[in-house]
């Protein structure tokens, strides 16, 4: 099939492909949805290098356009170098229009992943961004509630929050900014946020970057350094009932619930109410409160926040540990972490659904001790493998008397991510 769009023709190859069998959703349901809400959808991307990333066999493959032959690429597709903290560079496309973001959908990137740059100056982002990520077992109530509180800690700074839902288990908060500071900046700013929220809602929400400390509602800071992406507003997200990443009004979060946003219903949404960040580029903001804030926090003692682990280590970073492992006082001074939680790994696995089966079993066999834990004791951890993520399931059994605590038993699922691989 071939569209008229834009001034070009874009060829939609083997149309009829499924992508949600539940639903029932083809790749061309897909190209009409986004050419169905193409204002608002531009409104987040256009302009923006963007992170591709295919959708194969139910999930997300690693980011490949890097990796296609650029005579695969029409000229009229445009992209920009990045430089990213590992060393390495990406050609990204740069979306312009409706042809442009057809044709990435009919590469089968069901979702987009813009970066908070502009194309014309790749240094300094435009956007800061609040992302609140739920600790398992926590309901969706309390996620609105933090949303609420994000809210206030930005108009307190001087800067309007625009929300959407993530289109899978939490929310979402832009913030617009003028493009004056770095990236390093920005994530300063946003840490800052992150304390402050949790200064204002400790029993809801954590800035704890340490999966083992956290409770409640997250609020990952990090997804503000650079080379990290956040799926953008009207993005179809890869879950089984296509449920989209649908921008809010604030007087909608309070009831809102994210299974209403789908690629069924957004659209009719959209016809009849707009786009609600339709003002978005008009309220860019100052970050000097919230760098004020910052230095406030430094001053006082408080280091900076963990960054990811392939950031090579920063000035004024707090040791890079998890505490479990952390070096105590009265150690045995062999050299190796001492173990200061207890805890037991369940299953490394391919996929998360394998690592959560194996979860299932073990629950099974410990039926006496699994009540006895925290939502936040349950850590389910995203590693990366040499050319994809695997996923690994921890339990930290603080909470289970000592006497009770099962011992470290194989593991439920044994996926080994390094088997085959040739240095």
């Amino acid at each position: 099939m071939v569209l008229e769009l834009a001034g070009r023709e874009v060829a939609i190859s083997n149309p009829s492909k499924v992508f949600f069998p539940r639903a029932g959703i083809t790749k061309l349901d897909m190209v009409r949805y986004y050419l169905a809400v193409a204002q608002g959808a531009l409104g987040g991307v256009q302009g923006r290098p963007m992170a591709l990333k295919r959708f194969v066999n139910g999930a997300e493959s690693e980011p490949f356009f890097q990796k296609r032959a650029p005579e695969k690429r029409p000229d009229w597709i445009g992209t920009v170098e990045l430089r990213f903290p590992s060393g390495r560079t990406a050609d990204e496309v740069v979306v312009a229009d409706e042809a442009a973001l057809a044709w990435v959908i009919n590469l089968g990137c069901i979702d987009l992943n813009p970066h908070p740059v502009r194309a014309t100056d790749l240094d300094h982002p435009d956007e800061l961004r609040v992302d609140l990520d739920p600790v398992p077992g926590v309901e969706w109530p309390q996620i609105r509630d933090v949303a609420l509180v994000a809210r206030d800690v930005l108009a307190d700074f001087g800067l309007i929050g625009w929300p959407k839902t993530s289109g899978s288990r939490g929310i979402h908060i832009y913030a617009r900014i003028q493009p004056r500071w770095e990236f390093g900046e920005v994530r300063r700013a946003a840490v800052s946020v992150a304390r402050e929220i949790e200064r204002l809602a400790p029993e809801l929400a954590t800035s704890k970057w340490w999966k083992e400390e956290r409770h409640g509602v997250f609020v990952d800071y990090n997804q503000n350094a650079k080379d990290r992406t956040v799926a953008s507003a009207y993005s179809i997200r890869p879950v089984a009932d296509a449920r989209v990443s649908a921008p809010l009004t604030w007087a909608e979060v309070p009831s809102c619930d994210p299974a209403e946003y789908t690629i069924g219903t957004v659209p009719a949404r959209f016809a009849q109410i707009g786009d609600p960040w339709a003002e978005m580029d008009e309220a860019a903001g100052s970050l000097d409160g919230l760098l004020e804030l910052a230095a406030r926090d430094e001053a006082a003692g408080l280091p900076d926040a963990p960054w990811p682990p392939h950031y090579d280590k920063q000035a004024g970073e707090a040791p890079r540990v998890q505490p479990s492992k952390r070096r105590t006082a009265g150690s045995s001074g062999t050299g190796r972490r001492q173990s200061t939680k207890p805890l037991i790994e369940i299953a490394r696995a391919a996929s998360k659904d394998e690592a959560m089966a194996g979860l299932e079993r073990w629950k099974v066999r410990h039926a006496a001790v699994w009540p006895k834990l925290e939502p936040a004791d349950v850590l389910v951890d995203s590693m990366r493998g040499r050319s994809s993520s695997w996923y690994r399931i921890r339990l930290n059994l603080q909470h289970v008397p000592e006497a009770e605590r099962p011992p470290q038993e194989p593991l439920e699922v044994d996926y080994d991510p390094w088997v085959g691989f040739q240095p």
